[in-house]
């Protein structure tokens, strides 16, 4: 089945841990999937979904054909619940419906699995809530967390889960990938790929119009940082803001923010890493000279705190407002 041999060719050491706890029996109440973007979490969770409920498994890998196997591929399988954020956040009433469908019994026979996407995001009630029930377990109810940030969930929940690491690909070969068969620029490939370490997803993120402005953007409030913070704050009211207006913009335009500055760092240092924005080493060179390390890394941690204070909703256009006066602050105080 295609879904295995890709699991297993992505994340061989998760899937075959997790084949040899279903073959003995050994299946835990809760599971964390931990790993970057596009390391294959979702495909993960499928294939353990699958080999939890599969009525013909082998070998620790499920056969991909019986009835459980291809309802979980098409995704109607009645005991298989998917719960994703809604909007922003994972709220407590979507916890609240999750138990009380778990407790009905209409469900069929065997085992009962959830899966919570990006777990990350659920605010303080759901996380209490679920923390609840996953105190007090009954039955055959197994739980999979998916998510990029692990640091984020409550160390509550993480202690009740087993967490399972899930390698990322190596970022060069996801490039090469894209160049040779995706047609994508190599400064665009190099930008892409640490966004997200999926192959697809780095080539649909290539070609979205969107994407290519917000890279654009970035580098030039790098830029007008680095003359003033008059030009710096004009530049977040008039380019910026309405560019990034959601919060999943703006988490997408930090990120970005943060790779140009690592960028500065690994030029400044003489790495040979692969630059997030190639196409921009010779700005980068000039600014290395004038910035040292010290001011290079409170300029980061700016941007790390930037990133938290978003998650508890601070507003957006104050949030840029003060970063770019602790950028200005890390560029110029020798």
């Amino acid at each position: 089945m295609d879904t295995d041999n890709s699991i297993m060719k992505r994340q061989p050491k998760a899937a075959s841990l997790l084949g040899g706890s279903a073959a003995s029996g050994r299946v835990a109440h809760a599971y964390l999937f931990d790993g970057v973007k596009g390391a294959g979490k979702e495909l993960l969770a499928r294939f353990f979904t699958q080999l939890l409920l599969c009525r013909v498994p082998a070998d620790g890998m499920p056969c991909g054909e019986c009835r459980n196997c291809r309802r979980i591929r098409d995704g109607n399988h009645p005991n298989v619940t998917q719960i994703h954020p809604d909007g922003q956040d994972i709220k407590k009433g979507q916890i609240s419906d999750l138990i009380y469908k778990l407790n009905k019994t209409g469900l069929e026979e065997g085992r009962k699995i959830y899966i919570l996407h990006q777990a990350d995001r659920m605010n303080h009630s759901a996380a209490n809530t679920l923390l609840k029930f996953l105190e007090e377990p009954e039955g055959e109810v197994t739980a999979i967390l998916l998510t990029d940030r692990a640091s984020a969930i409550l160390p509550t929940i993480r202690s009740r889960c087993q967490e399972i690491h899930l390698q990322p690909p190596p970022r060069e070969a996801v490039m090469e990938q894209l160049v040779t068969e995706g047609d994508v620029t190599r400064s665009m490939a190099s930008t892409v790929t640490m966004v997200t370490a999926d192959p697809e997803e780095a080539l649909a993120l290539s070609a979205d119009e969107q994407f290519g402005q917000a890279r654009k953007t970035v580098i030039k409030l790098v830029e007008a940082s680095d003359k003033s913070i008059h030009e710096a704050l004009l530049f977040i009211q008039t380019d910026w803001s309405p560019l990034f207006k959601e919060k999943d913009e703006t988490e997408l335009g930090l990120d970005l923010l943060l790779f140009a500055y690592r960028d500065i760092s690994a030029v400044k240092a003489g790495l040979s890493t692969p630059l997030a924005y190639p196409d921009n080493r010779a700005g980068w060179e000039e600014m290395a000279l004038r910035l040292t390390f010290g001011r290079l890394a409170s300029i980061l941690e700016a941007i790390l705190k930037a990133k938290r204070n978003l998650q508890s909703n601070m507003n957006r256009t104050l949030l840029m407002e003060q970063l770019v006066l602790n950028m200005q602050e890390g560029q110029h105080a020798l």
